[in-house]
């Protein structure tokens, strides 16, 4: 339920500051309310939501202090993960991350983006498992739920360079290169903040993928 609900947030189904309430979501998601009202709170704690004494619920807006935040996070730790990954994955992890670059190119060729930014969360996801450290998996799961909502909104020509960049790493780890691996994430991501901040700057509310 939390899941589904975050999801809605992230790829904004639910606008910054919609009001959620307990009956809409219930209906939509065909529950009850007791399991809506248990997600609702796990999300206020993660930032996705904030209540309001005696007026609801309300979808919240990531703010720009925020998103750099994030983004500067992100810049310091894939990269990391990504060398060590090249150096550490195992034929499964290249299987899985291949996988996700699949479906994602059958998407990119209909057209189709709406599931787009789930995939770039589990590329990143799965990028993170392979390097064989716990630590630094648990860490890009905790900052991708957020990242996904700073990059929500899918821009065709920022998808495509995008799952390119994606192909271009997951050949550094066949490849076993940790440094290529290194560099390129550290270029994705750079690339990707570039987009966020040249959005940011000509005032238009729609973040590029990442």
């Amino acid at each position: 339920m939390c899941a589904a609900i975050r999801e809605d947030v992230v790829s904004r189904v639910f606008a910054p500051g919609e009001r959620l309430t307990e009956e809409s979501l219930a209906t939509r998601y065909r529950v009850s309310r007791v399991p809506v009202r248990e997600a609702l709170r796990t999300l206020e704690a993660e930032g996705f939501v904030h209540s309001r004494p005696y007026a609801g619920t309300f979808v919240a807006e990531i703010s720009e202090t925020e998103a750099e935040d994030l983004l500067g996070l992100r810049a310091l730790i894939e990269p990391f993960g990504a060398e060590r990954a090249a150096a550490r994955r195992s034929q499964l992890h290249l299987a899985r991350l291949e996988l996700v670059l699949a479906e994602a190119g059958e998407l990119l060729r209909d057209g189709r983006h709406a599931g787009l930014a789930r995939l770039n969360t589990s590329f990143h996801q799965l990028l993170a498992e392979a390097s064989g450290s716990p630590d630094t998996a648990a860490l890009v799961a905790q900052l991708g739920n957020k990242i996904a909502w700073v990059y929500s909104v899918e821009l065709p020509r920022r998808a495509n360079d995008s799952w390119r960049e994606h192909a271009e790493i997951l050949q550094a780890l066949r490849d076993q290169d940790p440094e290529r691996a290194r560099e390129l994430v550290a270029d994705h991501i750079r690339r990707a903040q570039q987009a966020y901040r040249l959005r940011g700057s000509k005032g238009v509310r729609t973040p590029q993928h990442g």
